[in-house]
């Protein structure tokens, strides 16, 4: 089975910001800020992550809500920005 971004966005979600708690229900369009997934530090780590493992250099403007606040958002825009992967 492929693993993919959105798996390692979700593994990362749960492992980093719901301590491994994967019984929590979190819906792929689930809004990580309005349900106090991550606040402004859990962003930064987000973002390092989705740099260090999909090779994408994040500026300012792509680090909005409209990219990162659910793990669909989070995915697409990894998929619209990523080098082949």
């Amino acid at each position: 089975m492929m693993i993919t971004i959105k798996d390692k966005v979700r593994a990362f979600i749960v492992d980093n910001f719901l301590f491994g708690d994967t019984s929590y229900e979190l819906a792929d369009t689930a809004s990580l800020i309005e349900n106090d997934i991550i606040d402004s530090t859990a962003v930064v780590e987000l973002v390092a992550f989705i740099e260090d493992t999909f090779g994408i250099a994040m500026v300012d403007s792509d680090i909005v809500p409209a990219n990162l606040d659910s793990i669909d958002r989070i995915s697409s825009f990894i998929k619209a920005k990523a080098p082949a992967v």
